[in-house]
This record gives C-alpha cells, structure tokens and sequence, in this order.
C-alpha cells in the first residue's frame, strides 16, 4: 500500500478548495476581524476513533488561507481516543486566516476520515474471513465531493470501483428496459465502448447473467440476493462460463452492511461492493483549538 496518497489526486485539486473558500468567504469575514492578525498555534485533535484521511486536502486549504500544517500521525493511521482527545497536527499563522479554513478543512477532514473508517473495518471484516476478492465501494457518492469520498475508500484499503460514467460500462435495470433486453445493451454498449473498457451488467438472476455473458459482458453483478443463493449462484455461474473457456468476473451487491458481509464472501464472489461506504457513514470527530 502506498504511503503518498498524494500521487493519486489531480493536478487540479487544489481548483476544488478554492471554489469552497469562496464558497464560504463570498464578501467580508466578519468574524476575523475580531480576532486580528497575530500570529497564533492551533492543535488539531482527534476524538472519536476513526482513519485519519485527507490531509492533502486540509493542508491545500490552510496553504491558500496562507497556514502552514505540521502532522504528527501519518495518513491511514489510526486513532483511538479512548473517551478523550489526540493532538494529530498543529496549524500556524495569523489568527483570522487559521479560523478562516477552519470549518472547510474539518468538513472535509471529518468526512474523509469517516469514509477510510468504514473501508478500513470492511477490510479487515475480509481478510477476517480469508475473502480473497475485492472489496469495493460505488459511485453513491456526495456531489462535488466525490474525488474526496474515493480517495478515502484509497486510504482505507479500498477499491474505488468505476470513478464516473466514463470509466466502464456499466448497465443496469433501467437500460435493459430501455433497449429491451440485456443482449440488446451489451451490443450497444461495446458498438461504442470498444475493446478496452469494460462492460458489467447488473442481474436478478442466474439466466440473466447467463445471457448478459453470452452477449459479451466482462462482469456480471448479482445485485439482491440473500447470501446463500448469491453464493451458489456465483460457483454456478462461474464453472458452466469455465467449460466454454470464458472467464467472467462477479461482483455481490444490494444492500450488504458491515454486519452482512461475511454471509456473502465466498469463492465464487470477485469483487463485493458496498453503497453503505458512503452512504450514511459516520464522520470522524475532529476538531481545531487555538492555543491561550
């Protein structure tokens, strides 16, 4: 695993941050002109156990407010506050710019963090269970916010799954009804994708998945199964597609949780992707103290 997550983000990251602060700083602040110019230390804490992720984020923010940021717990580390407070970082510089990133950066630090957590815990649940395949998040992501919520599921030990529309094809109900069969959208699909992206087709049943591999799909998602007919479906599959020399990935999806995954990570299961690494996942409790 590597250890700069910093090489993954865009040139153009730092674009973002300044839309935000803008966002947030549209005319005067108020606020810092109370607390004035002086130079000042502030303590970043961590209380509430968690990843620590996005640092290059928090750090882009005080860099632009003109802050600088020093850490003492790399990013991936992780925090246990047992019912208190760790200092993982200090900001320094002029007290109104220290308070004028302060809520973006927690924002972004808290919700980064909350994402790591859950791909971290969703990690460790697999190897607990010797799952060999991939476990994965979605595109069920925040708008605006999505390259920070993939880069969490990074930091955590995650796969990001497809980034956007343009990254693979991937069909699901709507399209099939829209073109009026599965083998129907592969064939559009691949007219368009060519050779080198790949084509995923999310299936209710074993005969769908049957026809969408038939038609040319590289990957076939078994979405809302119960977990003992997900796993059989997915050995079943797996071993007729073998006789005929094709080899054909599955993904298990639909609703599975941290406390369900282990029902669903068998050997015929490639890769298990979760919407609840996103959705509704508790943010990691930070906060930032300017010292007296």
């Amino acid at each position: 695993m590597p250890t700069d997550f910093t090489a993954l983000l865009p040139p153009t990251f730092h674009r973002t941050i300044e839309s935000w602060l803008a966002e947030d700083i549209p005319s005067f602040d108020y606020g810092g002109y109370v607390v004035g110019n002086e130079e000042k230390t502030a303590t970043l804490y961590c209380k509430s156990p968690g990843i620590v992720a996005g640092r290059p984020f928090f750090d882009e923010v005080f860099r632009q407010v003109g802050c600088t940021v020093s850490w003492t717990h790399e990013e991936g580390a992780e925090i246990d506050p047992l019912g208190g407070k760790v200092a993982v970082a200090e900001v320094c510089g002029p007290a109104r710019k220290i308070l004028l990133g302060e809520r973006l950066a927690l924002n972004i630090l808290a919700r980064c963090s909350g994402v790591a957590s859950r791909a971290r815990r969703l990690r460790k649940i697999a190897d607990a269970s010797n799952f060999q395949g991939v476990v994965a998040g979605t595109r069920k992501t925040t708008p605006g916010f999505r390259l920070i919520e993939k880069y969490g599921m990074e930091v955590g030990g995650a796969d990001t799954h497809r980034m956007d529309l343009s990254t693979m094809v991937m069909l699901k109900d709507n399209h099939i009804w829209a073109t009026g069969s599965i083998a129907n959208a592969v064939k559009a699909a691949r007219s368009v994708a060519g050779f080198s992206i790949k084509i995923e087709v999310e299936c209710q049943s074993e005969a769908e998945a049957d026809e969408a591999i038939e038609a040319g799909a590289d990957i076939v998602m078994l979405d809302n199964f119960t977990p003992e007919s997900m796993q059989a479906a997915a050995v079943s599959i797996k071993e007729r597609w073998a006789k005929l020399s094709r080899v054909v990935l599955v993904e298990a999806s639909g609703g599975i949780t941290e406390e369900t995954a282990p029902l669903y990570m068998g050997r015929g299961i490639d890769i298990i992707s979760f919407g609840a690494m996103t959705q509704s996942v508790p943010h990691v409790d930070f906060s930032l103290k300017i010292a007296h």
